[in-house]
């Protein structure tokens, strides 16, 4: 009877921590539940629309406060993480939070503004290099033929790709 009362205030011990941990755990799920309340209607509408553009307008629907539901959500989260922070902070972290919004828009429309790079032409410099590698010259349209005849598929999409035939036989 004397090792029972040793023993049941050192199992008490022992578990309060497991059962805080369990409680935090528990609370650590809430909140990424939350965030991925946010997440799973950006990626469900990018994998289902056919506008690839969709994700990208969801999101920016999202940071501009259109989206009641983010919104709520957004709310309840915000919340979670300002409960241990006192009250007098909580105003200076949404401050925070709205202007590294409002940076955030602003990079995105200034990386928006600024020129793409020519994809393509930089495609038909990797397939000159490649022609080139193969001992071809990308500007020979009988070598061209050539690899036709012979069925050198890979060599024919590298011919165009480097774009140097003026008139490819393949395009009259």
């Amino acid at each position: 009877m004397r090792a029972l009362r040793v023993l049941v205030p050192i199992l008490v011990l022992i578990a309060a921590p497991a059962r805080a941990s369990v409680d935090e755990d528990a609370d650590e799920w809430l909140l990424f539940g939350r965030v991925l309340a946010l997440v799973q209607p950006v990626v469900h509408l990018a994998a289902r629309s056919p506008d690839p553009q969709a994700a990208q307008k969801a999101i920016d629907a999202m940071l501009a406060g259109q989206n009641a539901e983010a919104n709520r959500i957004a709310a309840g989260l915000f919340d979670e993480m300002m409960a241990d922070v006192p009250l007098e902070h909580r105003a200076a972290f949404a401050s925070i939070g709205r202007d590294v919004l409002v940076i955030a828009r602003r990079e995105q429309a200034r990386a928006a503004a600024q020129p793409q790079p020519d994809v393509s032409a930089e495609r038909a410099i990797e397939a000159r290099k490649e022609l080139h590698a193969m001992g071809l010259r990308y500007w020979d349209e009988q070598q061209f033929l050539e690899a036709a005849r012979r069925g050198d598929a890979i060599a024919v999409e590298l011919y165009l790709a480097a774009r140097g035939l003026r008139n490819p036989p393949a395009a009259r």
